[in-house]
């Protein structure tokens, strides 16, 4: 089984209704929204996806939903993001029976593992599922480094095939590449500087403003990677003040208003989040109103439906 590890991979969010439950009728519609932008892959259930409040019940019921509506026009990626091994496993169990088609894998919550452990920790997944793994390096917000010499330990196990890289240090991507050469996919987890990133190398885009503004966040891969630089860094100046809001403790908050503003998604959240109120609503009003406001018009040829994406024998 493989994944071709390439192009923007959106981070969605969860659609909760207003009795708490979940909203497929807001999901579905941000699903086709990145779709027919050109994204190459949907994750579910990461930190912008609410996991943590997810009920595993409802990841199912959530991983079930986002396959038949995708219907193989992109991959399925299902986030672990667990406490204790057994329940990772568990995870990537389900992960397989209910049609998703690689994993994206962070290291131990809660729990600071030293490096033995964690190692141990991804290897225990990497040897129970033939799904393929990309790996969430992002030590700012999970204390947790996946390290090169790391790497060198995961590369033995096939199906680890990639990288969330997340250090926010952009020299890190070089690192990969000096060390690996093209053994792990490196997929930018950081909206600000994955211009950056992508110019140096990187494979893929793992975006939260995506969920907003898909065509636009497709469009600046594209045009990185087909050579229009200036064109690409035009786009990407204009959306970077957007793109902050991806680094912020309430990104989710932050994020569901922008796709709101969209015509996206909504504003619900599930507690102990709560909807933005006040002056801190109206800030991040603003900064998003400005955008739109000076929303630029998109290049021919830089973000839509290129092919379908193969699956075959990926799940």
């Amino acid at each position: 089984m493989s994944i071709i590890w390439k192009g923007v991979f959106p981070a969605v969010t969860t659609k909760f209704n207003d009795k708490d439950e979940l909203d497929f009728d807001a999901f579905d519609k941000n699903i086709e929204a990145q779709i027919e932008a050109g994204v190459k892959g949907i994750i579910i259930g990461g930190s912008l996806g609410e996991a943590s409040v997810l009920t595993d019940d409802e990841k199912i019921t959530l991983l079930e939903h986002t396959v038949k509506t995708v219907n193989k026009r992109a991959y399925v990626i299902l986030n672990i993001a667990e406490q204790t091994t057994k329940a990772a496993l568990l995870c990537a169990e389900n992960a397989l029976k209910y049609g998703a088609d690689g994993l994206m894998m962070l290291p131990p919550l809660r729990y600071k593992a030293d490096e033995n452990e964690t190692l141990q920790y991804f290897a225990a997944v990497a040897e129970s599922t033939p799904l393929p793994i990309m790996i969430y390096n992002n030590p700012y917000d999970y204390k947790i480094e996946v390290t090169l010499d790391m790497f060198e330990e995961l590369s033995k196990y096939d199906n680890i095939q990639a990288v969330k890289e997340s250090t926010r240090d952009i020299s890190n991507v070089t690192r990969m590449i000096n060390r690996f050469g093209d053994r792990f996919a490196i997929l930018c987890g950081v909206d600000t500087l994955a211009l950056e990133s992508i110019l140096m190398g990187a494979d893929g885009w793992v975006a939260g403003l995506v969920d907003a503004f898909p065509r636009e966040t497709v469009a600046i891969f594209n045009l990185a990677k087909q050579g229009r630089h200036q064109e690409a860094i035009a786009i990407y100046r204009w959306f970077l003040p957007v793109l902050e809001l991806d680094i912020h403790p309430k990104l989710v908050q932050y994020i569901k208003l922008a796709e709101t503003e969209t015509g996206l998604g909504t504003e619900t959240v599930r507690a102990p989040r709560l909807a933005l109120e006040g002056k801190e609503r109206e800030a991040i009003l603003g900064i998003i109103r400005k955008a739109l406001k000076h929303r630029p018009e998109l290049p021919a040829g830089s973000w839509g439906v290129e092919t379908e994406v193969d699956v075959t024998g990926v799940s």
